[in-house]
């Protein structure tokens, strides 16, 4: 076969593959149909477009801004790999999306650029879809057509049904963080009339695959390694100050992500193997500091120790467990420091303006808690039950 139409098969079936499994994502997110659990029609595949073009659409403007950009610095490269995700529940139908460089990048500028071009494009096309989602809000009672069991309480449907006391069977509610510049959107340009309930905005395909993108976003301009944020600081303060930088801000994530984890709460019979385990977690996930083991262990200890002092003191305290697998991949695979360029050189004035602005845009999408699923108790109280 003709290596050229090899490759076009590659791309374009794994293009089609994830299109295929963040329709039915998208399905599952808004209106609770899922491939697994229930009967999946062409209509529920259909229903599913809207947040699938919408996260796609972001997601291949990202990695094009990344194509393109080498190419106009002639550094070889491959097409976007699209990376699907089987249907499972509560998850969002793809792990992304990469370019392979074929060789390379040897300077700075070229490295900066590259770096900085995929977020910059998917944060304009994140703009576009989130506008048009808070400026084509549908009427408040569009929620009833997926919950209609909501209907008998009205609008004021939020005061019963998250209760756990007016829960008979409980169930999982999901709720999605807040940013800075979601919050923007909510408070200036959204009717406010209009705004879903917090954890009801899964259902609104645009704002839900708009705000995902934003996370992403800013996961990718986590200023650590060779993430799309690292290539924009090393470009901005060279390697000894992006190699203090990248450690701080690594050592904070990875800090903020595993407290309150391990919890006095729990009980002895649970900490005695739970809290060496997560030291030990602690110790492969600093591996990107490239410190000796011996190191490693004090930084891991000394890290637990300062959690574990502050969940005792602040027991309602907590970071977000779920970031400890980037923190975990960042610092096995990706790495904190940034590897030399061949060629430094200083970058234009107009390259340092879109370099902080990018870390703004870091700060403007990066949420704490992305998404909580919340566990609804059955309610025991018969007299709740019957209010219910």
């Amino acid at each position: 076969m003709n290596p050229k139409v090899k490759t076009a098969l590659i791309h374009g079936s794994l293009f089609l593959v994830t299109f295929i499994t963040t329709t039915m994502a998208g399905a599952e997110w808004t209106y609770g149909k899922s491939v697994l659990f229930t009967e999946f029609t062409w209509n529920d595949f259909v229903n599913g477009l809207p947040y699938s073009i919408c996260f796609l659409s972001i997601l291949t403007a990202h990695e094009f801004g990344h194509y393109f950009t080498a190419i106009y610095h002639r550094v070889r490269t491959s097409l976007p790999y699209y990376i699907p995700l089987p249907p499972i529940p509560f998850m969002f139908g793809t792990l992304g999306a990469l370019i392979r460089l074929r060789e390379r990048v040897k300077t700075t500028t070229q490295n900066f650029d590259i770096g900085i071009a995929g977020p910059l494009a998917g944060f304009v096309m994140s703009l576009l879809f989130l506008g048009y989602g808070f400026t084509h809000l549908p009427p408040p009672e569009y929620i009833f057509t997926i919950h209609p069991e909501y209907q008998q309480f009205g609008l004021d449907y939020a005061k019963y049904v998250y209760d756990p006391a007016f829960h008979p069977e409980g169930g999982i509610t999901t709720v999605i963080g807040k940013n800075l510049l979601f919050r923007f959107f909510e408070l200036f340009v959204a009717d406010p009339a209009r705004l879903p309930h917090v954890n009801e905005i899964v259902h609104y395909p645009f704002l839900f695959a708009g705000f995902l993108s934003l996370v992403f976003t800013s996961i990718n301009l986590l200023p650590v390694g060779q993430l799309d944020g690292g290539h924009v600081l090393y470009g901005l303060v060279g390697y000894t100050w992006h190699k203090r930088v990248a450690s701080v801000i690594f050592i904070a994530f990875l800090f903020y992500a595993g407290l309150g984890y391990i919890h006095p709460s729990t009980g002895w019979d649970e900490l005695w193997y739970e809290i060496p385990l997560f030291i030990g977690f602690m110790y492969i996930a600093l591996h990107g500091l490239q410190l000796s083991p011996r190191n490693r262990w004090m930084f891991a200890l000394l890290i637990f120790t300062v959690q574990y002092s502050l969940v005792t003191a602040f027991p309602q305290i907590n970071g977000y467990p779920g970031w400890l697998l980037f923190a975990l991949l960042i610092g096995r695979f990706v790495k904190v420091a940034h590897p030399p360029s061949e060629v430094e050189e200083p970058l234009t004035t107009g390259r340092i303006v879109l370099g902080w602005l990018a870390l703004l845009i870091f700060v403007l999408c990066f949420t704490p808690q992305p998404i909580e699923l919340q566990i609804l108790q059955p309610a025991t109280d018969p007299v709740a039950i019957q209010n219910f």
